[in-house]
C-alpha cells in the first residue's frame, strides 16, 4: 500500500495545546502507511487580499505542504463559539488567490478537545462550512466533540484505554475516506 500523507493544521498556538495532544494521540493510532505531518500557522501574515500577487514565503511554504498531502487533518479548539482566528487566516492564506487554493480536493477530517461540556461542536460545524466551500470532501461521521478530563491522556501522550476505541473508531474510518478520496 502506498504511504499517505496527512497535513496536521492545529488550530491552537498554545504550547501545551490540548488540540495538539490530540493530534499526536490521534497519528499513534493510524496504520504505519499514514504520516501526519504538522503544518506551521503561527508565522502567517495577516490575510491581505492586497498579498495575493505577492504572497509571502510562509505563506507559499504552507500551499506546497498542504499540495503535496493526501489529506487534511483539523484539530481544532473552540474560541468564543467560533474557530480560532489563526486557523481562519492560515484557510485564507492557503486558498487564495482566487482559483489557486491549496485546500480543494483535499479530502479532510475535523475532531477537537475543549474543557467545555459540548467540546469544539460549534467551532467544528463552522469549519465543516467553510472546508465545503474550499471543495473539500470532509468526513461526516463519527463525529469527535471531545470534552478534556483527567486521565484522558497518559503520561505518553496516548489516549488512554476509556477513549482509545472512540478514537480508533474515528481513525479507520478517517484512513478510509483518505483512501477512498485522495488522488
Amino acid at each position: 500500500m502506498a504511504q499517505k500523507k496527512i497535513a496536521v493544521v492545529v488550530g491552537s498556538l498554545r504550547k501545551d495545546s490540548l488540540n495538539r495532544k490530540l493530534a499526536l494521540a490521534i497519528a499513534h493510532l493510524a496504520p504505519p502507511d499514514f504520516t501526519f505531518e504538522h503544518v506551521r500557522i503561527d508565522d502567517l501574515p495577516l490575510y491581505d487580499q492586497d498579498q495575493d500577487g505577492n504572497q509571502a514565503p510562509a505563506v507559499k511554504r504552507l500551499k506546497t505542504e498542504i499540495a503535496a498531502a493526501d489529506g487534511v487533518l483539523f484539530v481544532t479548539p473552540e474560541y468564543n463559539r467560533a474557530i480560532p482566528g489563526v486557523l481562519k487566516n492560515a484557510i485564507d492564506n492557503a486558498s487564495r488567490p482566487y482559483g489557486q487554493s491549496a485546500w480543494a480536493g483535499k479530502p479532510a477530517g475535523v475532531v477537537g478537545i475543549s474543557i467545555g461540556q459540548i467540546g469544539t461542536a460549534v467551532a467544528q460545524q463552522q469549519l465543516r462550512a467553510v472546508l465545503a466551500y474550499l471543495d473539500m470532501p470532509t468526513l461526516g461521521q463519527p463525529e469527535v466533540f471531545l470534552q478534556n478530563k483527567e486521565g484522558l491522556f497518559d503520561d505518553k501522550g496516548h489516549v488512554a484505554e476509556g477513549s482509545k476505541q472512540f478514537l480508533q473508531g474515528w481513525v479507520d474510518k478517517y484512513v478510509a475516506w483518505v483512501n477512498d478520496h485522495s488522488k
